[in-house]
């Protein structure tokens, strides 16, 4: 899953002085210089140390300041929104940066400075978001605004809206318990992450042997004083017994799970993994009513509405048909799924009545593969090195844009890390697109997944003027810090392409406002991109352009991409009910409140035992560390939503010729290029035409037949 930092950091506004507007040619301002004179972090000057980040921060609020009392003179329209729009691009500078130090800098001076930053601007942002000046500006604003273009009206509107999902608009009181709420679910949240962090739980195994060489890597030797009769010698000395530590982390327990061929250490990895950690029980249950709180304050039945109301979706009625109808129609071939691995298991591991548990899923699942396409993980691993995909990236770009990434010098206190790379998006007409930089190498401290990360969102700054996109791309891939070294397995290069889906995204983001720059849009929008650019990640035509074998050089062989194609369709429907489970509990959970608080678990626990064909192992509570139950609070379901619109976009756009440049024109100018400045439903229609998604009750759903194609469903 992406880190997108847009609508979390409620009310993104961001401004600038007086723009004078020049009849001339437009150029570029670059953001970050490749000047090889120093600078600071990210190329902010400011941040040349940490204690830097303090004059960041108060600089950012100067500004923003003055750009505060120039709105409440009450300018006309058009420089309200730019002037919003420029203290938004101040703000988020801070923000945005510091977001990215804490999870990534190894450095504990500016991890610190970093959060302290996050926390002082975050109180700015409330004084900003809660400010009635800046409200009645934007009304005014709004009512002014036919003589705006279409994406300041749209921006106007968004910014209001903003104002409002804060509670501006409520009486003192009811604002009060907005602001308390929202409080509590914070601290909640941060209360949540750290017991994930802190009791990852972890189950002991004697002897040794009954873990393989393969798992060696993932778990900790231990020892333990064995009992023997003392022999004739009269020795006293006591043995010591060797086992291993299995720490159950997600995943450490993914690979256990996977790869364990001792049932009785799965299952006991299985419970363990999935009960831990407990203190999140209640934890997740103050969560709840907490949401539901702020929910009813605003107005709303329920959490679930109040989340949901911005998307495309508009309504939980309109996510719960969708779900229930995915899961209704994936039901047949994720049954016939079960009963083909549940046969595989009797007829070829001499458990000829066995019944399939949990814990024995993924380890079947995973030996069926490997023996019907004669799947070698590391095989397929020899031909994708990084450095390969780091080129097959570009070549990617090239094919499909016409732009060329190139690698440029960091400047000396740019880099937070020796392998950080730095490259520009260069197009030969448009000249330099964007900044991205590459922090690919696992290490201790940093943020644990593949995310993307904004650093400056793209906005116009003059008719002259444009302020061009900086991203960063987080990846934890492990081994040698030579790219040419580091072999990637085939999840770990359709990972890659997926976070490069949301880096394009933003930097082929051309917008008038950084407030609906790249991957600042709606939520159930927001996964389309890095969905579509997975698929690249699995067609031969793209694959053999760079996937090629480290020591000989061959190209993938094409019955190699069709096995491990044949591997990802075996078990595709149970993946997918899996998803759609996970959709249904957000949903249910934060929903309308139809249970008792101190049953959630059991309703969870009911809801696996009918949208899968798993059973529910009693103690259990996966729930406890599923953090898209915060950062996707009633929105999980964007995943699915975007599936289904990548789906039909591939089919219908891509599939054909995904490389030619007629392809890439299209996604850019229809679709990319316009960030959330257009209506998603507009930007799809666009691209795709008619029938890409349908009306329901006021929201859309996506057209599922692409995908039950695609599945033979």
């Amino acid at each position: 899953m992406s880190s997108v930092l847009s609508r979390a950091v409620l009310h993104h506004f961001r401004l600038k002085k007086k723009w004078k507007w020049h009849n001339a040619s437009i150029t570029i301002r670059r953001t970050i210089t490749s000047s090889p004179s120093p600078t600071g972090l990210y190329g902010f000057p400011h941040l040349k140390s940490p204690i830097g980040f303090q004059t960041f921060v108060d600089e950012a609020i100067l500004r923003s300041g003055e750009l505060v009392s120039y709105i409440k003179t009450m300018p006309a329209a058009g420089e309200i929104i730019r002037a919003m729009d420029e203290i938004s691009d101040t703000v988020c500078s801070v923000i945005d940066s510091a977001e990215l130090c804490r999870h990534t800098h190894p450095n504990r001076e500016y991890v610190e400075e970093a959060n302290k930053a996050s926390m002082k601007m975050h109180e700015y942002l409330h004084y900003l978001n809660t400010n009635l000046d800046l409200y009645d500006a934007v009304k005014k604003a709004e009512q002014e605004s036919h003589m705006l273009s279409e994406e300041a009206q749209r921006g106007v509107r968004n910014l209001r809206f903003d104002f409002e999902r804060g509670g501006i608009h409520l009486c003192p009181e009811n604002l009060d318990q907005v602001n308390t709420q929202n409080i509590e679910i914070s601290q909640l949240c941060r209360e949540y992450n750290e017991n994930i962090a802190t009791y990852p739980g972890y189950v002991d195994i004697y002897p040794s042997s009954r873990i393989p060489k393969n798992l060696h890597y993932l778990v900790k030797p231990i020892y333990r004083s064995e009992s023997i009769t003392k022999d004739v010698s009269g020795s006293k000395d006591t043995p010591k017994e060797k086992g291993f530590r299995i720490k159950t982390d997600p995943k450490t327990l993914a690979s256990v799970l996977q790869l364990s061929s001792d049932d009785e250490v799965r299952k006991m990895v299985y419970i363990r993994g999935n009960s831990v950690p407990h203190a999140n029980v209640d934890v997740l249950k103050r969560l709840i009513s907490a949401r539901h709180k702020l929910a009813q304050v605003m107005g709303c039945n329920s959490y679930a509405e109040f989340a949901v109301k911005p998307n495309m979706a508009s309504s939980p009625t309109v996510v719960m048909s969708f779900l229930l109808e995915m899961s209704n129609v994936v039901r047949a071939k994720a049954k016939e799924e079960l009963k083909l691995v549940t046969k595989f298991m009797r007829e070829n591991c001499g458990q000829s009545d066995g019944y399939l548990r949990p814990w024995d899923e993924a380890y079947y699942m995973t030996m069926m593969k490997s023996s019907t396409y004669k799947l070698d993980s590391s095989v397929a691993a020899s031909y994708f090195s990084l450095s390969n995909c780091i080129e097959g990236l570009k070549a990617l770009v090239q094919s499909l844009f016409g732009a060329t990434f190139y690698s440029i010098p960091l400047a000396p206190g740019e880099s937070w890390d020796p392998q950080v790379l730095k490259m520009s998006l260069h197009h030969p007409e448009e000249g330099d697109l964007g900044y991205l930089y590459l922090d690919l190498y696992s290490r201790k401290g940093k943020y644990p997944g593949c995310a993307h990360f904004a650093i400056k969102g793209g906005r116009r700054i003059s008719q002259t003027e444009y302020q061009l996109p900086v991203v960063a791309l987080i990846c934890n891939f492990s081994g040698s810090r030579n790219p040419s070294a580091v072999r990637l397995n085939h999840l770990e290069v359709e990972t890659l392409f997926h976070e490069f889906g949301h880096a394009l995204h933003s930097l082929l983001s051309r917008t008038e406002y950084q407030h609906f720059s790249g991957t600042r849009v709606v939520l159930d929008f927001a996964e389309i991109p890095s969905n579509l650019f997975e698929y690249y990640a699995w067609d031969y035509r793209v694959l053999r352009t760079f996937a090629r074998h480290h020591s000989t050089g061959e190209e993938i062989p094409q019955k190699l991409v069709e096995a491990m194609q044949g591997a990802r369709e075996m078990f595709a429907a149970t993946d997918l009910q899996r998803q759609i489970y996970y959709a249904l509990v957000d949903q249910t959970l934060f929903g309308e409140r139809t249970f008792p608080l101190e049953d959630y678990s059991s309703i969870v626990a009911e809801l696996k035992r009918k949208h899968t064909n798993c059973e529910h192992v009693e103690g259990t509570h996966w729930e406890t560390r599923f953090s898209h139950l915060l950062n996707y609070g009633a929105g999980y379901y964007s995943y699915l939503y975007a599936k289904c619109f990548a789906a039909a976009i591939w089919k219908n756009l891509c599939q054909e010729d995904p490389l030619s440049l007629t392809t890439g024109h299209a996604l850019r100018t229809k679709f990319l290029q316009h960030g959330g400045a257009r209506e998603p439903s507009a930007l799809l229609n666009d691209l795709v035409g008619d029938g890409i998604y349908s009306h329901c009750d006021g929201g859309i759903i996506p057209d599922i037949s692409s995908l039950c194609d695609e599945m033979k469903l």
